[in-house]
């Protein structure tokens, strides 16, 4: 039931899909090279790009659009892109490096191709303390990002037992529906990230309603409910493959940025925003647990729920809305996720990457626990990107993880749990 509920969230995607295959003039076994031309943070549109097979010949050929993008669809090989420099505006000058780019392209795989204007930057170099200090703020940010995930999957363990393997689905769906909006509808993306919110909340609740609210009243232990949630998440993965592409995709928005700042605190606006956003969004949930009836009732239910349900409290009311919020803050986790950490693309898998370290920072903080698992996901963030400095990148997420298997070891109820619950 709940994959058709899921399957329902998904369906307007195949519009894009269906208006993607009538508008393609390229063979299904053509891939793209693509990108968007500017000068600092000016667009620089009607410029004509070209690329070249290996004789020289001229096999595809695209004008940028008043936004900069352009793209060029070729079958797998080999080729050369260049700017005709004839038709750049008067005073936009290519840097010498990329007036010639090689570009070799495989099935399946598009390729982007950045063009650099103006006088060419030197390098410098970044002494170790900087080094570290850059590494430190995106290990915030990273963190955050995490911990925006991880909360909501925390409450759900804390009210209902429920170890939710299928949550990293609800980040993915939360990031492709903002695209689709974004992409396909042409909307902003911050109101594509709005509407993807209400969306998640939603699919949360009818995850709740259409298969978890089922499986407690039917008395399925929780092991079960595991082996659901993993079924689930298989399920609603490959769904998204369907609907979506094993193709990483852009948003429209927001794409690239000039740094502000210097030195080890130089960072781009989207990124500030996402530690702005994160930050404001972190408070405001911690804000609504202890001051607002409904998040003393969710702290009284993770607590103890029968006692939570005899005094008075509407138990099913209240797990509800933690789905609910759960979902909404999976969507904006997803969003955030794709811009800051993914370069502004959306993969189909890539909440399915995220959840272990979810777990590994709730875990970390204390299964259960909102404000342990805000600590320990900002740990394991700052731990993940901390570690690159010493080992290879594509290594992190191993740095993050061995810590945790360290700090367990130490204090197995995680940073603020507790070790044994009464009731």
């Amino acid at each position: 039931m709940c994959a058709g509920l899921l399957l329902a969230a998904l369906t307007f995607l195949t519009v894009g899909a269906v208006v993607d295959s009538a508008t393609a003039s390229a063979a299904p076994t053509d891939v793209k090279i693509f990108g968007t031309l500017r000068n600092g943070t000016d667009r620089v549109a009607d410029v004509t790009v070209k690329a070249t097979d290996a004789s020289g010949a001229v096999v595809g050929t695209a004008k940028s659009s008043a936004t900069g993008a352009w793209s060029i669809s070729l079958p797998p090989g080999s080729y050369t892109v260049t700017i005709d420099e004839s038709t750049l505006p008067q005073g936009i000058s290519l840097q010498e490096k990329t007036r010639s780019i090689p570009v070799v392209l495989t099935a399946g795989t598009d390729r982007p191709v950045i063009f650099s204007f103006g006088a060419k930057r030197t390098s410098t170099q970044i002494s170790a303390v900087s080094k570290l200090t850059r590494l430190a703020i995106d290990g915030i940010r990273f963190g955050l990002i995490i911990a925006i995930t991880g909360v909501g999957l925390s409450l759900i363990f804390g009210t209902t037992g429920l170890t939710n393997f299928a949550h990293g689905e609800l980040v993915t769906l939360g990031a492709v529906i903002a695209w689709a909006i974004n992409v396909k509808l042409g909307l902003n993306l911050i109101l594509a990230t709005v509407i993807s919110i209400v969306v998640g909340a939603l699919v949360g609740m009818l995850n709740e309603l259409g298969l978890w609210r089922i499986l407690r009243r039917r008395r399925s232990g929780l092991v079960a409910q595991l082996v659901v949630s993993i079924g689930l998440a298989l399920i609603a993965r490959y769904l998204i493959l369907i609907f979506y592409s094993d193709r990483s995709k852009p948003f429209d928005d927001y794409q690239a940025q000039k740094q502000i700042g210097s030195g080890a605190f130089a960072i781009t606006p989207v990124n500030l925003w996402c530690i702005i956003i994160s930050l404001i969004v972190l408070v405001a949930v911690a804000t609504m647990l202890q001051r607002t009836k409904i998040g003393k009732a969710m702290r009284a239910v993770a607590d103890n729920r029968d006692l939570a349900a005899s005094s008075g409290i509407n138990v099913d009311r209240v797990i509800l809305f933690v789905w609910a919020l759960a979902g909404a803050l999976a969507s904006l986790g997803g969003v955030l996720f794709g811009l800051s950490e993914l370069s502004g693309q959306v993969q189909w898998e890539m909440g399915f990457k995220l959840l272990l370290l979810m777990f590994a920072g709730i875990t970390l903080g204390g299964l259960g626990t909102a404000y342990g698992a805000l600590v320990g996901c900002v740990i394991v963030g700052l731990l993940v990107q901390l570690s690159t400095y010493w080992i290879n990148p594509d290594l992190k997420y191993v740095g993050g993880l061995v810590v945790l298997i360290v700090i367990l070891s130490i204090r197995p109820q995680g940073i603020l749990g507790s070790r044994a619950r009464i009731g």
